[in-house]
């Protein structure tokens, strides 16, 4: 006699499959993951800026021998921290270079009319930055050679004659209000996406990391790149200091 297969006793004795979780998943093309974007010379230069910025715009306007002296010494800070973004804008990582987000007006205005949620700066945001770069590049210089007529002066102020330093003064108190449109500015588009587009801009520029698709590039943020991010801030801040002590 036959014996009757029970397909049951097959299908119970076989290995069971796995379904995979979302967590385990690879992700695919279109996935959002979060993306190395900031390394941590960008963002350490980005929190110095804005504390340097504070202490400027504070001793600046309160005035005082002890709060012009600190003045003087955060615009020079501002300067070699301005110095080394401009540099890192060339040898820095993917991100923090001016190829990859300083574009043309058709991209930006395309970014205007279809925003693309990518990591970095958008050709809009890049419009902002540059801004603000060219602004404190003016406010910084303008101040090495300002005069306030009463006691004190920029430590560049004896390179040239009178009436150009009270000029290149006139154009260091007007520019610090273009300087604070800008940053309020900046501010606005900030909270703007924070709490209207729900993107965490802050945060990213905290841990580096934002969202993207999976495959995105990502900065290069190994300890050789920060090295050379502090060697590079070691030669802004030495010429910023022979500079000023000619």
């Amino acid at each position: 006699m036959t014996k009757a297969i029970n397909p049951s006793s097959d299908d119970a004795s076989a290995p069971k499959q796995e379904v995979p979780t979302e967590a385990q998943r690879a992700p695919r093309a279109n996935d959002r993951v979060p993306i190395k974007v900031w390394d941590l010379p960008i963002r350490v230069f980005h929190w110095s800026l804005v504390i340097t910025l504070c202490v400027s715009a504070y001793t600046g306007l309160t005035g005082g021998f002890t709060e012009m002296d600190i003045h003087m010494q955060s615009g020079m800070v501002a300067l070699a921290l301005v110095a080394f973004r401009i540099g890192w804008g060339v040898l820095g990582s993917h991100y923090a270079r001016f190829t990859q987000f300083v574009r043309g007006p058709r991209a930006v205005l395309q970014s205007i009319r279809a925003p693309v949620d990518a990591p970095g700066h958008s050709p809009l945001g890049a419009l902002s930055i540059i801004a603000l770069l060219v602004s404190l590049l003016v406010q910084i210089s303008t101040g090495l050679f300002a005069n306030d007529d009463i006691f004190t002066e920029g430590p560049l102020a004896s390179w040239v004659t009178y009436e150009t330093s009270r000029q290149l003064t006139a154009i260091h108190e007007t520019n610090i209000w273009i300087l604070g449109g800008l940053i309020a500015l900046h501010l606005s588009a900030i909270s703007y996406y924070e709490l209207r587009r729900g993107k965490r801009l802050i945060l990213a520029m905290v841990t580096g990391h934002q969202p993207g698709e999976a495959g995105s590039p990502e900065a290069d943020d190994t300890m050789g790149k920060r090295l050379f991010g502090l060697a590079l801030f070691g030669v802004t801040s030495a010429g910023v200091y022979w500079l000023t002590t000619l």
